[in-house]
């Protein structure tokens, strides 16, 4: 059986499917060989800094044209692919990716009409057993890493207390909107790098993480537990959102610097930062948006930029994963490792149980239809918008 990793085509995108320790391992170079052909196009791995020697030494067969790619039994992605690719996808084979199937629907829609059996990356049900194949966390955790290092660097003041002849410097105050996997890494860094640290979420399960990384968790009373399906946030009333906006437009005057990871699926990012939030923070505080792909959390967020608004720089970074493209690639990469492992059989053979809820969860087209409900809506209801 082959497997392809092309090479990404979409703007900015550095990061590679598969690293040459997984190919190594996928193609017979090591004891945990599954004896599968590795189809490597040449370059997939120079935005991560992996020249294509290593993939050779790893078993791999690199190629020039990326038709031989695509030709493959399984192809792995990181981006979703574009329609010239999705093009090129043979009927029988299998598409993995990150390939946005609540809000990507042109390109769902035509993986669908080629027939191709997809996987989303995004879709991997949250449970216990497929937390090796949890891309999403692999890639929040540097999110939330390097949305610390933004912070510290644009601020232009120290971040940790600083006691000199020349008197005492007070530490910086960092304030972390929701604490799902980004805004704990974030939160933990600030820290390490010497902040006084708040984090806040409407899920009130979190306050004992935030509070174990030496952080004080903020609270509001919003009106019970906000929890939702799959340990994500459930998406506020209208009414809750006033509220938490007026009680955050206070917290937010008194930091340095915000950093705002809060986000539904499918849905536009909350607006966490008012402007009335922003003219009430210090002149050369920073806030970090990582919700810049989904709307942003800062009403004044422009997504892909850096504005300064009332004093207050404001960033929206997009992509920010691929900032940090090696050790985000080898994450990625055995996240696709550990869903392989539950698609090919001992034999080699591609072997798809549909049975099992991980591959019915993450499966988005299967024989020339959306199979996934949520994705399928999302596909109905942008149809509907155009007519």
């Amino acid at each position: 059986m082959q497997i392809g990793v092309p090479k990404e085509t979409a703007e900015g995108e550095r990061r590679v499917a598969l690293v040459p320790e997984v190919v190594r391992k996928l193609s017979g170079g090591s004891d945990e060989s599954g004896g599968l052909e590795v189809v490597v196009e040449r370059g997939a791995g120079a935005g991560a800094l992996i020249p294509d020697a290593q993939y050779e030494e790893a078993g791999a067969r690199m190629v020039e044209d990326p038709a031989a790619v695509w030709e493959s039994d399984v192809v792995v992605k990181v981006a979703t692919p574009t329609a010239d690719e999705i093009g090129r996808l043979r009927p029988d084979s299998v598409l993995i990716g990150f390939l946005q199937p609540l809000t990507g629907s042109e390109a769902i829609r035509a993986i669908a009409a080629s027939g191709a059996t997809s996987f989303a990356m995004e879709a991997i049900p949250r449970i216990s057993r497929a937390q090796s194949m949890d891309a999403l966390s692999s890639q929040a955790n540097i999110a939330g890493y390097r949305a610390a290092l933004i912070g510290a660097q644009e601020l232009g003041r120290y971040y940790p207390m600083l006691m000199t002849a020349a008197g005492t410097i007070r530490p910086a105050t960092v304030l972390v909107l929701g604490a799902g996997v980004a805004g704990l890494q974030a939160i933990a860094t600030a820290r390490r790098l010497g902040a006084v640290v708040q984090g806040f979420d409407v899920r009130a399960a979190v306050k004992e993480q935030v509070e174990s990384l030496g952080a004080h968790f903020l609270e509001f009373d919003l009106g019970g537990d906000l929890e939702g399906a799959g340990g994500y946030a459930r998406e506020l009333t209208p009414e809750q959102q006033q509220r938490q906006q007026e009680l955050m437009a206070e917290a937010i005057g008194k930091v340095d610097v915000v950093i705002t990871t809060a986000l539904v699926p499918g849905r536009r990012a909350p607006i966490l930062v008012t402007e009335d939030a922003v003219k009430l923070m210090k002149p050369g505080s920073v806030i970090v948006d990582l919700a810049g792909e989904a709307g942003g959390n800062c009403e004044l967020s422009e997504p892909g930029k850096t504005v300064i608004r009332h004093d207050v720089k404001i960033l929206a970074p997009l992509n920010v994963p691929s900032t940090l493209a090696e050790h985000a690639s080898q994450l990625y990469a055995r996240n696709i490792q550990s869903l392989l492992g539950l698609m090919i059989s001992d034999e080699g053979q591609l072997s798809l149980d549909f049975d099992d809820e991980v591959i019915a969860g993450a499966c988005i087209t299967r024989d020339g239809e959306i199979v996934h409900e949520a994705a399928k809506a999302a596909a109905e209801a942008a149809t509907t918008a155009k007519s």
